[in-house]
């Protein structure tokens, strides 16, 4: 089995900064591409960021220039640096991940739990 761990949500003014966290654990072979998505109440998951393994980011406009993807493979952990948050941040951030497990062919998607991120105005 495999279990994505997520770390760092939080409470925060707007302005602030948080930095999420989400580490992989499990009979892991492999991890390809890594992204955050959130979802706000009564919306849609949409993706916020994502890194492919070979490090090429994309964000969602909404966040671009505010917020950094990053992953540490060795530690099969990736990160979100969340700068100059606004009200319209809030929301529950999940993180995802491609993976191939040990004696497995396929790559098979994976979510974490969610982590509430709010900011106040």
């Amino acid at each position: 089995q495999v279990q994505l761990v997520e770390s760092g949500g939080g409470l925060v003014q707007a302005g602030g900064s948080l930095r999420l966290s989400c580490a992989a654990s499990g009979r892991i072979l492999s991890i390809g591409d890594m992204g955050w998505y959130r979802q706000a109440p009564g919306k849609q998951r949409e993706l916020v960021a994502g890194i492919s393994s070979g490090g090429n980011t994309n964000y969602a406009a909404s966040v671009k220039g505010r917020f950094t993807i990053s992953r540490d493979n060795a530690k099969n952990t990736w990160y979100l640096q969340m700068n100059s948050l606004k009200p319209e941040d809030t929301a529950v951030y999940y993180c995802h991940a491609e993976l191939k497990m040990l004696r497995e062919l396929a790559w098979n998607s994976y979510w974490g739990q969610g982590t509430q991120v709010t900011v106040s105005s």
